[in-house]
């Protein structure tokens, strides 16, 4: 566990490795192991010359051990457990023997942590290494002495980038914030600089702990730090809306610790920290963003009995914003991309719209210009359907047109390699039907990237009925291999995140249309931690689309000789393109207007006479669970018709894919942060007043368990 050795200088390295574990967790072994290495510490003290700490594993140490933080239900045993392993770091920083601290890779959370109770930092200068803490982004704050130690090594405003939004950065950058003291080239030159220190340095003390120590960038009342520490809680619940309660506990834990001497200042983030870790929103994100988004790193949605592959050689026909999107991506990971266009004109145009991004990063110094220049040269454009001779994967990616699609696929088929696959870009036409046009439709699979396709990490993986477990395979691989998050969802209308998202869409249109204000219906959506208002959204994805679309699926669901009913929000999308020229923004003038001048957008003045209705108002609790709840019991459908096979695939589609609020760790862990029952009741209510479209499935109960997949 902590192996406990002295040298001829009579310095002892305690080098932590976990038995079982591929990287040091800090759990309950590892703090029993700490405190019996920390009493033999304090035994030897007056043989000793100092104390190295350093790690066996390949990294130096990942945090916390987050199944052990999610099972906490007891505030009082939490708070004695984190009470305890800071008890134990203090004593080793406060032994009167020089502690180094060797970081031979990542140290994040608890490891940095443990790294800041040391009295000197020497990191292995490697790139890839993290240094940071994640805690934030995961609901919780630093427990084991973070806060407080942080905050009196760097002062209350350069540490808050660390603290309130998780920041990590490399070992040099972090030499350079002052988290590290030193870089080493070499393992053996970490542990020489160590030494070295130990011996030069026999008195091992904190800054914190001399008498004359004073908070970096001044105390939190000084003339200079006060303005600021007076609007930063304002600055952050407009921020997290109030949904998020760790940025605001941290923030206090900060300010109220730099105002105390440090053992009070380490009561007050326990404190803080047991009230996080006890919370529902932490074991959402938790549960969501950490288990179930490595489930999915991990390979659990794909069929586990085909080999791993890669992608080689890629075709993308259509060089437009989606198009060029995924080819940057996708040579950004080194792989020959193919981007075909019906003119060689136009697929020359979507290269160099990738190449003006790319020279855009190198301008800013976030891409060396060599870098940007490889994968420049990975993209070749053409108009030739030969060129994709020999790609293990060619993407469709052009207009929401089903003949046209067909006709496109149909061409590039014939070209792929002897294991290729087919796939589709579409966002709403069902994968069942576009294979029709494909020789081999057990080759063909539906990606659905989101745009824009350089930020948004969600890649939704489609299957039809036809679909393999060979092409499922690799699509998923392929997905992994550029770097995004792949979720499986089998083929129907709309798919998943479409229908979810047509769905939040649709619920603000008809908020409209019953003559609620469209500023208070945008503010609502906000306020639950949508990260856009459903008027917005809509200009984004521009009226004519979504009119094209609902044409789209009438003539489908008729051709099937089924009905079609119009929803609330046709009325709406109609009036502003037939009777007021407004598309969206592409257009220039959509629910929102864009002033010419690139100024702010606003809301155009005329909705309310249009369709605003003098004296109609709803409890804005109304609005805000209309929102959530509408989009919960949509994924409910998904999950009942076998759209979704798995909770996990449902939770990180939502956030990651249309923006489902992170707080409650998805569509699916919302009703269990609800509470089944009671979800069940404010549904039935929202039924009764709003609508059909609020009735649950028949199966409710079951579907909110845990399935097999899960």
């Amino acid at each position: 566990m902590i192996n406990y050795s002295k040298d001829e200088h009579n310095i002892v390295t305690l080098s932590i490795d976990m038995p079982g574990l591929s990287v040091n967790i800090m759990n309950a072994a590892f703090r029993d192991a700490l405190a019996s290495a920390v009493a033999r510490l304090e035994e030897e003290k007056e043989q000793l010359s100092g104390v190295i700490l350093t790690s066996g594993k390949d990294s130096f140490f990942s945090g916390g051990d987050l199944r052990e933080l999610i099972s906490i239900q007891d505030a009082k045993s939490c708070l004695d457990m984190v009470e305890k392993n800071k008890a134990v770091l203090r004593r080793l920083e406060k032994l009167s023997k020089p502690v180094v601290v060797a970081i031979n890779g990542s140290a994040l959370g608890g490891g940095l942590e443990l790294a800041l109770a040391c009295h000197y930092r020497i990191a292995l200068d490697n790139p890839k290494a993290k240094i940071g803490f994640p805690e934030v982004t995961l609901g919780l704050l630093p427990g084991a002495g973070g806060v407080v130690r942080s905050v009196r090594l760097l002062g209350l405003q350069e540490v808050m980038p660390y603290l309130l939004e998780g920041k990590q950065v490399s070992p040099a950058a972090a030499v350079k914030a002052g988290l590290v003291h030193a870089l080493a080239s070499s393992h053996e030159d970490m542990l020489q600089q160590a030494t070295t220190w130990i011996l030069a340095n026999p008195q091992g003390q904190q800054p914190w702990d001399d008498a004359a120590y004073k908070l970096p960038g001044g105390a939190a009342n000084s003339a200079k730090l006060l303005p600021m520490i007076m609007v930063a809680p304002a600055m952050l619940r407009e921020k997290t809306r109030g949904n998020y309660p760790a940025p605001e506990a941290i923030l206090a834990a900060m300010v109220e610790g730099a105002q105390v001497d440090f053992d009070n200042a380490l009561k007050i983030e326990g404190r803080y920290f047991t009230h996080l870790a006890t919370g529902q929103v932490a074991k959402n994100m938790i549960g969501t963003l950490f288990f179930q988004m490595q489930e999915i790193s991990s390979g659990k949605s794909r069929p586990q009995h085909i080999p791993k592959s890669n992608v080689s050689k890629l075709g993308i026909i259509g060089a437009g914003m989606m198009g060029a999107g995924i080819a940057a991506v996708s040579a950004a990971r080194g792989i020959t991309t193919i981007l075909k266009e019906h003119t060689l004109e136009k697929a020359e145009q979507g290269k160099t719209n990738i190449a003006n991004s790319l020279h855009k990063k190198v301008a800013q110094g976030r891409l060396p210009a060599e870098t940007a220049a490889r994968q420049l040269e990975l993209i070749l454009p053409t108009a030739h359907t030969s060129d994709f001779s020999g790609c293990d994967l060619i993407i469709e990616a052009v207009f929401e047109n089903r003949e046209l699609k067909a006709t496109v696929s149909s061409e590039a088929e014939s070209m792929l390699a002897a294991d290729g696959i087919m796939a589709s870009n579409t966002s709403t036409l069902p994968i069942n039907g576009l294979a029709k046009a494909i020789s081999h439709p057990e080759r063909f699979i539906g990606i659905h990237f989101f745009s824009p396709v350089d930020k948004m990490q969600l890649v939704e993986i489609i299957k039809g009925k036809l679909t393999s477990e060979v092409t499922l395979a690799r699509a998923y691989d392929y997905v992994l291999q550029i770097g995004k998050t792949p979720i499986v969802v089998n083929d129907s209308r709309g798919f998943f995140t479409s229908r979810v998202f047509a769905s939040f869409v649709n619920e603000g249109l008809s908020m409209l249309a019953e003559g609620l204000p469209a500023a208070l219906i945008e503010n609502a959506a906000l306020s639950v931690g949508m990260p856009v208002g459903p008027l917005a959204v809509q200009d984004e994805v521009s009226l004519s689309l979504s009119r094209h679309v609902a044409a789209q699926t009438k003539a489908d669901l008729e051709a099937e000789g089924k009905s079609w009913q119009a929803p609330a929000s046709a009325a709406i999308i109609n009036a502003m393109l037939d009777e007021h020229q407004r598309a969206g923004k592409a257009a220039g003038a959509g629910f929102y207007e864009y002033p010419k001048d690139g100024s702010k957008k606003y809301l155009w003045p005329e909705l309310s006479k249009l369709f605003g209705k003098p004296g109609v108002s709803l409890p804005y609790t109304d609005l805000q669970d209309r929102f959530l709840y509408i989009q919960s019991i949509e994924t409910l459908r998904c999950m009942a018709e076998g759209v979704l096979e798995s909770s996990r695939d449902a939770n990180i589609g939502s956030i990651f894919g249309i923006g489902f609020p992170a707080w409650t760790g998805g569509a699916v862990q919302f009703i269990n942060h609800v509470g089944a029952e009671r979800f069940a009741v404010r549904a039935a209510g929202l039924q009764a007043q709003f609508g059909e479209r609020f009735a649950l499935p028949e199966n409710y109960l079951a579907l909110t368990q845990p399935r097999a997949n899960d």
